[in-house]
Protein backbone atom coordinates (compact mmCIF):
# COMPACT_ATOMS: atom_id res chain seq x y z
CA UNK A 1 0.00 0.00 0.00
CA UNK A 2 1.69 2.83 -1.30
CA UNK A 3 1.10 6.53 0.93
CA UNK A 4 -1.92 8.37 -1.23
CA UNK A 5 -3.65 4.86 -0.47
CA UNK A 6 -2.47 4.78 3.47
CA UNK A 7 -3.97 8.04 4.05
CA UNK A 8 -7.62 6.98 2.58
CA UNK A 9 -7.36 3.78 4.42
CA UNK A 10 -6.24 5.52 8.00
CA UNK A 11 -8.63 8.58 7.15
CA UNK A 12 -11.76 6.27 6.55
CA UNK A 13 -11.04 4.00 9.93
CA UNK A 14 -10.52 7.15 11.91
CA UNK A 15 -13.79 8.37 10.03
CA UNK A 16 -15.86 5.78 10.96
CA UNK A 17 -14.41 5.29 14.55
CA UNK A 18 -14.45 9.26 15.38
CA UNK A 19 -16.85 10.56 13.06
CA UNK A 20 -16.25 12.80 10.20
CA UNK A 21 -16.23 16.38 11.98
CA UNK A 22 -14.26 14.80 14.97
CA UNK A 23 -11.16 13.88 12.63
CA UNK A 24 -8.52 16.65 11.28
CA UNK A 25 -6.00 16.55 8.73
CA UNK A 26 -2.94 16.20 11.89
CA UNK A 27 -4.82 12.68 13.41
CA UNK A 28 -4.86 10.85 9.79
CA UNK A 29 -0.96 12.48 9.56
CA UNK A 30 -0.19 10.80 12.42
CA UNK A 31 -2.24 7.61 11.81
CA UNK A 32 -0.24 7.42 8.55
CA UNK A 33 3.45 8.14 10.03
CA UNK A 34 3.78 11.24 8.26
CA UNK A 35 3.69 14.86 9.25
CA UNK A 36 0.69 17.17 8.30
CA UNK A 37 2.64 19.15 5.29
CA UNK A 38 3.97 15.62 3.97
CA UNK A 39 0.21 15.14 3.93
CA UNK A 40 -0.84 17.89 2.16
CA UNK A 41 1.53 16.48 -0.81
CA UNK A 42 -0.72 14.04 -1.66
CA UNK A 43 -4.35 15.47 -0.66
CA UNK A 44 -4.91 19.16 -0.32
CA UNK A 45 -7.54 19.17 2.28
CA UNK A 46 -9.86 16.79 4.36
CA UNK A 47 -12.54 17.35 1.86
CA UNK A 48 -10.53 15.76 -1.01
CA UNK A 49 -9.83 13.01 1.19
CA UNK A 50 -13.53 12.36 2.07
CA UNK A 51 -14.04 12.92 -2.08
CA UNK A 52 -11.23 10.09 -2.91
CA UNK A 53 -12.27 7.39 -0.87
CA UNK A 54 -15.55 7.58 -2.78
CA UNK A 55 -13.98 7.81 -5.93
CA UNK A 56 -11.86 4.69 -4.60
CA UNK A 57 -15.10 2.88 -3.80
CA UNK A 58 -17.21 3.34 -6.88
CA UNK A 59 -13.47 2.46 -8.31
CA UNK A 60 -14.40 -1.07 -6.20
CA UNK A 61 -17.97 -1.58 -7.09
CA UNK A 62 -17.18 -1.31 -10.45
CA UNK A 63 -14.20 -4.28 -9.91
CA UNK A 64 -17.15 -6.37 -8.36
CA UNK A 65 -20.26 -5.21 -10.64
CA UNK A 66 -17.66 -6.32 -13.45
CA UNK A 67 -16.78 -9.88 -11.66
CA UNK A 68 -20.58 -10.99 -11.65
CA UNK A 69 -20.62 -10.09 -15.29
CA UNK A 70 -22.84 -6.70 -14.54
CA UNK A 71 -22.67 -2.94 -15.01
CA UNK A 72 -24.15 -2.26 -11.28
CA UNK A 73 -24.97 1.48 -12.30
CA UNK A 74 -25.92 1.19 -16.12
CA UNK A 75 -30.08 0.18 -15.85
CA UNK A 76 -29.55 -0.07 -19.41
CA UNK A 77 -26.88 -2.18 -19.68
CA UNK A 78 -28.08 -4.07 -17.80
CA UNK A 79 -31.67 -4.76 -18.75
CA UNK A 80 -30.56 -7.00 -21.75
CA UNK A 81 -28.42 -9.20 -19.11
CA UNK A 82 -31.19 -9.92 -16.29
CA UNK A 83 -33.78 -10.81 -18.76
CA UNK A 84 -31.80 -13.96 -20.34
CA UNK A 85 -30.72 -15.01 -16.07
CA UNK A 86 -32.18 -18.42 -14.53
CA UNK A 87 -33.00 -18.11 -11.27
CA UNK A 88 -29.92 -19.71 -9.80
CA UNK A 89 -27.61 -16.76 -11.69
CA UNK A 90 -29.72 -14.15 -10.36
CA UNK A 91 -29.42 -15.80 -6.49
CA UNK A 92 -25.52 -15.13 -7.40
CA UNK A 93 -25.72 -12.06 -8.34
CA UNK A 94 -28.00 -10.94 -5.23
CA UNK A 95 -25.42 -12.59 -2.64
CA UNK A 96 -22.64 -11.26 -4.87
CA UNK A 97 -23.64 -7.85 -4.36
CA UNK A 98 -25.16 -8.21 -0.68
CA UNK A 99 -21.74 -9.90 0.52
CA UNK A 100 -19.24 -7.31 -0.96
CA UNK A 101 -21.57 -4.48 0.62
CA UNK A 102 -21.67 -6.07 3.89
CA UNK A 103 -17.82 -7.21 3.85
CA UNK A 104 -15.93 -4.97 1.69
CA UNK A 105 -13.53 -2.71 4.46
CA UNK A 106 -14.60 0.55 2.41
CA UNK A 107 -18.14 -0.12 2.00
CA UNK A 108 -18.39 -1.13 5.76
CA UNK A 109 -16.17 1.49 7.32
CA UNK A 110 -17.94 4.48 4.71
CA UNK A 111 -21.31 3.05 6.09
CA UNK A 112 -20.85 3.25 9.79
CA UNK A 113 -19.54 6.66 9.05
CA UNK A 114 -22.43 8.08 7.34
CA UNK A 115 -24.75 6.21 9.96
CA UNK A 116 -23.76 8.28 12.66
CA UNK A 117 -22.52 11.33 10.80
CA UNK A 118 -26.16 11.34 9.32
CA UNK A 119 -27.72 13.08 12.30
CA UNK A 120 -25.07 15.59 12.75
CA UNK A 121 -24.21 16.74 9.40
CA UNK A 122 -26.87 17.21 6.93
CA UNK A 123 -23.89 17.46 3.70
CA UNK A 124 -23.41 13.67 4.99
CA UNK A 125 -27.30 13.01 5.58
CA UNK A 126 -27.71 13.79 1.56
CA UNK A 127 -24.75 11.49 1.32
CA UNK A 128 -26.47 8.36 3.14
CA UNK A 129 -29.82 8.96 1.26
CA UNK A 130 -28.50 9.54 -1.86
CA UNK A 131 -25.98 6.05 -1.75
CA UNK A 132 -28.18 3.85 0.10
CA UNK A 133 -31.67 4.80 -0.81
CA UNK A 134 -32.31 7.06 -4.08
CA UNK A 135 -28.89 5.81 -6.22
CA UNK A 136 -30.06 2.08 -5.83
CA UNK A 137 -34.09 2.86 -6.27
CA UNK A 138 -33.23 5.12 -9.29
CA UNK A 139 -31.62 2.50 -11.02
CA UNK A 140 -33.39 -0.76 -9.92
CA UNK A 141 -36.45 1.18 -11.09
CA UNK A 142 -34.91 1.66 -14.16
CA UNK A 143 -34.24 -1.80 -14.75
CA UNK A 144 -37.38 -3.63 -13.55
CA UNK A 145 -39.57 -1.36 -15.86
CA UNK A 146 -37.39 -2.17 -18.87
CA UNK A 147 -37.44 -5.71 -17.92
CA UNK A 148 -40.98 -5.39 -17.47
CA UNK A 149 -41.58 -3.72 -20.45
CA UNK A 150 -40.54 -7.29 -22.26
CA UNK A 151 -42.89 -8.88 -20.70
CA UNK A 152 -40.97 -10.61 -18.41
CA UNK A 153 -42.48 -9.49 -15.36
CA UNK A 154 -45.95 -8.05 -14.67
CA UNK A 155 -46.91 -5.10 -12.61
CA UNK A 156 -49.06 -1.81 -13.09
CA UNK A 157 -46.63 0.12 -10.79
CA UNK A 158 -42.44 -0.22 -11.11
CA UNK A 159 -42.31 2.05 -8.46
CA UNK A 160 -44.19 -0.10 -5.63
CA UNK A 161 -42.46 -3.28 -7.17
CA UNK A 162 -38.78 -1.55 -7.38
CA UNK A 163 -39.79 -0.87 -3.44
CA UNK A 164 -40.62 -4.49 -3.24
CA UNK A 165 -37.20 -5.78 -4.00
CA UNK A 166 -34.93 -3.43 -2.53
CA UNK A 167 -36.10 -2.98 1.17
CA UNK A 168 -35.85 -5.94 2.63
CA UNK A 169 -32.19 -6.01 1.02
CA UNK A 170 -31.56 -2.95 2.56
CA UNK A 171 -33.30 -4.04 5.66
CA UNK A 172 -31.28 -7.42 5.70
CA UNK A 173 -28.04 -5.03 5.53
CA UNK A 174 -28.55 -3.03 8.54
CA UNK A 175 -29.43 -5.84 10.62
CA UNK A 176 -26.02 -7.28 9.47
CA UNK A 177 -24.65 -4.13 10.46
CA UNK A 178 -25.81 -4.22 13.83
CA UNK A 179 -25.96 -8.24 14.39
CA UNK A 180 -22.64 -9.75 12.57
CA UNK A 181 -24.35 -13.13 14.07
CA UNK A 182 -27.21 -13.13 11.71
CA UNK A 183 -25.41 -12.93 8.46
CA UNK A 184 -26.52 -16.96 7.66
CA UNK A 185 -30.05 -16.10 8.66
CA UNK A 186 -30.08 -13.10 6.01
CA UNK A 187 -28.52 -14.92 3.37
CA UNK A 188 -31.47 -17.43 3.66
CA UNK A 189 -34.38 -14.80 3.90
CA UNK A 190 -32.24 -13.11 0.95
CA UNK A 191 -32.15 -15.99 -1.18
CA UNK A 192 -35.98 -16.43 -0.10
CA UNK A 193 -36.73 -12.81 -1.17
CA UNK A 194 -35.27 -12.98 -4.27
CA UNK A 195 -36.77 -16.44 -5.26
CA UNK A 196 -40.76 -15.29 -3.80
CA UNK A 197 -40.29 -11.78 -5.79
CA UNK A 198 -39.78 -13.29 -9.70
CA UNK A 199 -42.98 -15.28 -8.89
CA UNK A 200 -44.87 -12.88 -7.21
CA UNK A 201 -43.79 -10.71 -10.50
CA UNK A 202 -44.46 -13.42 -12.47
CA UNK A 203 -40.46 -13.84 -14.06
CA UNK A 204 -40.92 -17.76 -15.79
CA UNK A 205 -37.00 -18.01 -16.70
Amino acid sequence: MNTKEKILDEALTLFAQKGYANVYVADIAERVGIKAPSLYKHYKSKQAIFEAIIDKMNEQFKAQAMALSINGTDAAADSDIYKNLSEDELLNIGRGLFLYYLHDSYQQRFRKMLTIEQFHDPKLASIYTKLYVDDPLSYQEMLLGMISASGLLQTDNVKIMTLHFYAPIYYLLTICDRDPTREEEALKTLDEHIIRFNRLYGRTK
